[in-house]
């Protein structure tokens, strides 16, 4: 294990030198981008006869990682932290309607969309995957993903509003997206398909229980750090609570994700301004910030060199492009549409739905979902297909949702 974390650790910080020193791209994309370059060029290197014992290790060292575990129970939870402890809870509350409604109606009625839209046109290519398969691609590729978009909108000169709303829409859909993929994995393994009733509750007990969960997590937190006047203490104390809480909210079958945004964004407001000395703050920020940097950092590498892993069919790469295409499709219609067609509603700038709908990006979570999928062809190509879209939206959407907010995004 040791080995293993070594080595992900040396390629990252390799890569990120690189990136930071020759290449300049978003630190995100950038080394995920000099990953999926370097394991391409050992392809290419080792069909022609070159390089095939670098490949080989390349491919021991990620069938050694299990990707789906690392993210979904040791990332994810001080990831989703470490996002919402920087957003102000006071400037979130005057959209909380808006992040309801793209968060949990939305990613909804995605994963419809998505599902039934992959259903029928996959077979115009080629491919058939069962309406399931179908529906579990559509849960697993809605929600969006804030990492890499958040600081390239910063740099664009985003309105604060867009920003707010596309930073909670992520956090909260993430949690969202988990649950509906629980759900409808679920009803794949048992056979049995449940009634509306029965899916709502699981739903509420899920997603209300990890909201639940998360106040008191947050509460308990507070008052901890509220008793004490130790940075070192304190920054622990967040850190045991996010480990540790995810940990009892998979025991309790509660939303571990949402459980994770409600606690950063207690603490992150509440503890800030209420349980912590200005030194405290200072190292609290500085500790978290440097986590999810490096936990970003190695995150994209390894999605970029988990191409070594997937296989692609020429139907299965067609079938990928159709997927962006319908994925970007379903975003407009469930996120984009609404937004323009109700601005006085949604209350955000002009052009925003084009920012809203191009900036949906997919990241990590989508992939360790896809990878968390039972054995078998019906995997592999549901792989491929989130593969695709991933590297697609990170890649093209992420290095141009700067220039389409400067030109898209009209002041009222």
């Amino acid at each position: 294990m040791l080995d293993i974390v070594a080595t992900c650790l040396v390629i990252t910080a390799l890569l990120a030198y690189l990136n930071h020193r020759f290449i300049r791209m978003p630190t995100t994309i950038g080394v995920m981008a000099a990953a999926l370059v370097l394991s391409l060029a050992l392809i290419g290197l080792d069909a022609v006869g070159m390089a095939h014992g670098l490949r080989a290790y390349e491919e021991s060292l990620l069938r050694s990682i299990d990707f789906s575990d690392v993210l979904m129970q040791g990332m994810l939870s001080l990831l989703l932290f470490a996002g919402a402890l920087h957003v102000d809870l006071s400037e979130l509350k005057a959209y909380r309607w808006t992040v309801g409604a793209l968060a949990v109606v939305s990613t909804l009625l995605s994963t419809a969309v998505v599902g039934l839209g992959m259903w029928w046109v996959l077979p115009l290519v080629g491919l058939n995957l069962p309406l399931m398969y179908c529906l579990l691609f559509g849960a697993l590729i809605s929600p969006t993903d804030p990492i890499a978009v958040m600081g390239i909108l910063k740099s664009a000169g985003a309105p604060k509003e867009l920003e707010l709303v596309i930073a909670g829409e992520s956090l909260f859909n993430d949690g969202v997206g988990v649950v509906i993929f629980s759900l409808l994995l679920g009803m794949l393994a048992s056979g049995v398909t449940p009634t509306v009733g029965q899916g709502l509750e699981l739903l509420l007990h899920e997603a209300g229980g990890g909201l639940l969960f998360g106040l008191v997590l947050g509460y308990v937190t507070f008052r901890f750090l509220k008793s004490v006047d130790n940075y070192q203490v304190e920054v622990l104390l967040t850190l045991a609570a996010v480990t540790g809480g995810y940990a009892l909210a998979s025991k309790l079958h509660v939303s571990g994700p949402l459980a994770m945004v409600v606690a950063g964004l207690m603490i992150g407001n509440h503890g800030r301004a209420l349980a912590m000395s200005d030194t405290t703050r200072r190292y609290l920020d500085m500790f978290w910030e440097l986590l999810d940097e490096i936990l970003n950092a190695t995150l994209f590498v390894l999605i970029g060199m988990e191409v070594l892993l997937v296989v692609f069919s020429l139907n299965e790469l067609i079938a990928a492009g159709v997927a962006v295409a319908v994925t970007l499709f379903a975003r407009w219609l469930t996120v984009g549409l609404p937004v323009a067609a109700l601005h006085g509603v949604f209350k955000l700038p002009r052009g925003s739905w084009k920012v809203l709908t191009w900036g949906g990006l997919r990241g990590g979570i989508s992939v360790a979902l896809a990878l968390s999928l039972p054995f078998g062809p019906e995997r592999n190509t549901v792989v491929a297909l989130t593969y695709g879209v991933v590297v697609f939206s990170i890649l093209l959407q992420g290095l141009s949702i700067g220039y389409v907010t400067r030109k898209a995004v009209q002041p009222d």
